[in-house]
């Protein structure tokens, strides 16, 4: 919306808050700035039209820290942060009542529920008499502009990406503003804590806090560190577990606590090299996994691929529960789900690893084991999330092959050579020399004796045999081909 659309008046304007928790390159947030009118910043928990997709509880803790750093950024800007918990519709049509606001503006998200939220805000707006838009996108480039040349939407990554890149780019970010006039008088929100966010009995949450520091600051300085020290190596790093070689902003993007323009224009401005292309096409599968959702709203639960609904995955409580708290007897394996439990966060290509593992070594359902990274993923995005699960199953859009079946011994030995992610999130095998880190069963009793590890007592045996579990796998495909 710009200027001249926003009704000709000095009544204040209500910016609904969302997955864009920051001040630099806000959409809503800078359109309402620009009118010079006083501007009444809105957070809705509305977690009723979340509904399955409320916050988990890693995303939860965030969400606490990330609204507290919002609240202090906009209160230096002359503003406060308006807390409500309730229905969106009703909060926003209450609150523009209470402070005689005629217009609420907000930045768009993608999800399926989202859009019904913002179809419910703008109808019980319009029967207020109120203006209510949407602004801005999260997304880089909008699904009309990135199609095929008969205009029909792209279905493989690689030419979606080449298509994206061929397009007129997004434009450029646009600073936080300067100052915000606030109204003349504010009604009484929430206090954050009352939303109980944060855990308490117990307070898992201290590799949370040891890890990562939410909030808008630090989105941006860790951006700058990564582009300048990790950039150029990043082809090679992105894959090595033990090397802090990738940008780590994923959660402060799926929380909005920076923008992909930004993110975007400062990569693709920066020097070219093999890291500098590897990572812009790492935002490429961030918006490729954004347009499968838009154009597939059931994405979260049901397969791209439609065979793949009768394919003929197990039940197995016991398994689910070991590959959960990383005790299946593969070390690489064991090690990303522990991280994930301590940092709410796993290494990329550990995640395929332990996807893998689920849904082929174990054959358990990729709903499964996307419904656990949803609770304990610090950036637990919907789109990606669905997208990336789906493409290791073999059941989404341009997917492995569901006859890959990643050996997590020798997917280990690749890209942990000397061990050094097993034993930080394995202790227990530290001692262990190389040559059997990566698959302990084969060792010999006396270098388990000198490594102080009795299988079954200080690590697991493997929950399953992979050969046989890989040859399951492939039988139970074979079966669905046919």
């Amino acid at each position: 919306m710009t200027e001249s659309m926003m009704p000709p008046s000095d009544a204040p304007i209500l910016v609904w808050f969302r997955r864009d928790l920051r001040l630099d390159d806000n959409p809503a947030l800078a359109e309402a700035a620009a009118t010079g009118r006083p501007v009444l910043p809105v957070y809705v928990h509305d977690e009723d039209s979340a509904g399955a997709w409320a916050e988990g509880g890693a995303s939860r803790w965030w969400l606490h820290h990330s609204l507290a750093r919002l609240g202090e950024g906009l209160k230096r800007l002359g503003v406060p942060l308006l807390l409500r918990r309730g229905p969106a519709a009703e909060m926003l049509a209450e609150t523009a009542r209470m402070v005689g606001a005629d217009t609420v503006v907000w930045n768009r998200r993608i999800e399926p529920w989202a859009a019904r939220q913002e179809a419910a805000v703008a109808a019980r707006a319009a029967g207020a008499g109120l203006v209510a838009r949407a602004v801005g996108s999260p997304l880089l480039f909008e699904p009309d502009r990135v199609t095929s040349k008969l205009g029909t939407p792209l279905k493989v990554f690689t030419p979606f990406w080449r298509a994206c890149l061929a397009a007129p780019p997004p434009t450029r970010p646009i600073p936080a503003p300067e100052r915000l006039i606030p109204c003349a008088t504010a009604p009484a929100g929430d206090a954050l804590e009352h939303w109980r966010l944060l855990p308490k009995t117990p307070d898992w949450a201290g590799g949370l806090r040891d890890t990562w520091r939410p909030g808008e600051a630090d989105a941006a300085r860790r951006l700058s560190r990564f582009l300048a020290e990790r950039l150029d190596s990043y082809a090679g790093d992105r894959d090595r577990p033990a090397v802090d070689g990738t940008s780590g902003l994923s959660p402060h993007l799926h929380f909005g606590e920076i923008s992909p323009r930004r993110v975007f224009h400062a990569a693709f401005d920066a020097p070219p090299s093999a890291g500098h292309d590897r990572f812009l096409a790492e935002l490429g599968w961030r918006e490729f996994s954004a347009h499968l959702l838009m154009r597939s709203p059931d994405m979260d639960r049901a397969p791209l691929n439609t065979d793949f609904a009768r394919m003929d995955w197990r039940s197995d409580p016991e398994g689910l529960e070991a590959w959960r708290r990383g005790r299946t007897g593969y070390p690489l394996v064991d090690a990303g789900m522990r991280q994930l439990w301590q940092t709410g966060w796993m290494h990329n290509r550990v995640r395929m690893v332990v996807a893998s593992f689920l849904v082929k070594d174990l054959l358990l359902p990729w709903t499964d084991g996307a419904a656990w990274f949803w609770d304990t993923l610090v950036d637990a995005d919907l789109a990606s999330n669905s997208a990336s699960w789906q493409w290791v199953a073999g059941c989404g859009a341009d997917a492995a092959p569901f006859f890959r079946v990643f050996n997590p011994a020798l997917q280990g030995e690749k890209f942990d050579s000397d061990g050094g992610y097993v034993r930080r999130w394995c202790p227990e095998l530290a001692r262990l020399p190389d040559r059997w880190l990566h698959q302990p069963w084969r060792a010999p009793s006396q270098a388990l004796a000198m490594a102080g590890i009795a299988l079954g007592r200080d690590y697991p045996r493997p929950v399953v045999d992979h050969d046989l579990a890989r040859k399951r796998a492939l039988d139970a495909f074979s079966r669905l081909r046919q």
